[in-house]
């Protein structure tokens, strides 16, 4: 249906302007529900997170089983795990303090909250600055530990897509009962309304 079937600017705009009305609605354009997951108060975020990973997976691997999407047809960067352990643990801390990722500083950000708009410009100066550092030393560093047999975990243990969404499906279960039972502690998880008047202090 158009325009989501459209791989113009329009598509994009649409699946942007609802993927951000749902953040909002949802509290995520507060620093609250962020900083509340790495206190285990709300586990909200990875919830959402590893809920949409699973579905993702089960819907790439029931497309290619089908027959209806080749394995190739999804792009999937290299499997650098030094450069993705170093740039993780940044980016964890970043989270952590900032209380955003780049998509919700976003959503922050037109929701009026100045936090948001300083987290957003100390992204754009990381990123100049990492652009403006960058050379050979980086890029070996970032070479370090690739995988060479494959991209994927499938590709690299040889077996069926399926084999990866099963234990993904039950870490997904783990974090709904885990998250519940910390959430029931802290009093639940941060509503919507509670974090846009925010409510860390509560919690």
């Amino acid at each position: 249906m158009w325009p989501l079937n459209d791989s113009s600017v329009w598509s994009g705009l649409v699946c942007g302007l609802m993927f951000g009305w749902v953040l909002e609605s949802a509290g995520f354009g507060s620093p609250c529900k962020l900083t509340g997951q790495f206190k285990l108060n709300d586990w909200s975020v990875l919830k959402v997170m590893l809920t949409a990973i699973v579905v993702a997976a089960a819907g790439l691997a029931g497309l290619q089983s089908l027959g209806w999407m080749e394995a190739d047809a999804v792009f999937v960067p290299s499997a650098m795990l030094a450069a993705a352990a170093i740039g993780g643990l940044l980016v964890g801390v970043g989270f952590a303090v900032g209380g955003y990722c780049p998509g919700t500083s976003v959503v922050g950000l037109f929701s009026g909250r100045i936090d948001a708009a300083v987290f957003l410009l100390g992204l754009l100066a990381g990123t100049w600055v990492f652009a403006d550092l960058y050379g050979p030393s980086i890029q070996a560093l970032m070479d370090a530990a690739e995988v060479m047999s494959g991209d994927t975990v499938s590709e690299v243990l040889n077996v069926s897509p399926w084999w990866v969404v099963l234990p993904l499906s039950a870490a997904l279960v783990g974090v709904f009962v885990m998250g519940q039972k910390f959430e029931r502690r802290s009093q639940g998880p941060i509503t919507a309304e509670q974090a846009v008047a925010g409510a860390q202090a509560q919690h």
